[in-house]
């Protein structure tokens, strides 16, 4: 996919992961879905976030968290992905870990010609994204050829 500011550079996967991070931080941060983040950022300004990813990277995500929320006019929720059953003694994935499943994901299921942002929102709608958001089972620590069959399957 090509730069929005820079036309002769791609984003690269790397931006693509780092956009995934900062979607799992900031609901985390809102208490609202990833989906709510993704629908509020919309197109464009996803776009413009993964073509701005290989700067941003290297400031301080609590920052750009924050100018995220700011800047999007994002609201507050009360939906606690990190709140998990205590009997299941599970440990909750991080934002890093959350991103990388993400950005796998997008790329096992680009369709052809579909660009990354395209992708991005397909598959965060998706309602296999509610089953991988729900901690108190363990679909995201499955492989990802695993998630990436039961995406396409519409299920585990």
């Amino acid at each position: 996919m090509t730069n929005k500011f820079f036309p002769k550079e791609q984003v690269s996967q790397n931006d693509l992961y780092f956009v995934c991070y900062m979607i799992e931080r900031v609901a985390r941060k809102l208490h609202q879905p990833n989906l709510y983040v993704v629908n509020a950022l919309g197109y464009d300004e996803l776009y413009r976030q993964l073509s701005l990813a290989s700067v941003l990277h290297s400031d301080n995500p609590a920052k750009v968290e924050n100018d995220w929320i700011e800047d999007n006019h994002l609201v507050p929720g009360n939906y606690d992905v990190t709140k998990v059953r205590p009997d299941l003694d599970v440990r909750i994935p991080s934002p890093t870990q959350m991103g990388k499943v993400y950005k796998r994901l997008i790329l096992s299921t680009l369709n052809k010609g579909e660009d990354w942002v395209n992708a991005l929102i397909r598959v965060y709608s998706n309602p296999l994204c509610q089953t991988l958001d729900n901690y108190n089972c363990s679909a995201f620590y499955e492989p990802s050829p695993t998630i990436t069959k039961a995406f396409l399957n519409g299920g585990f």
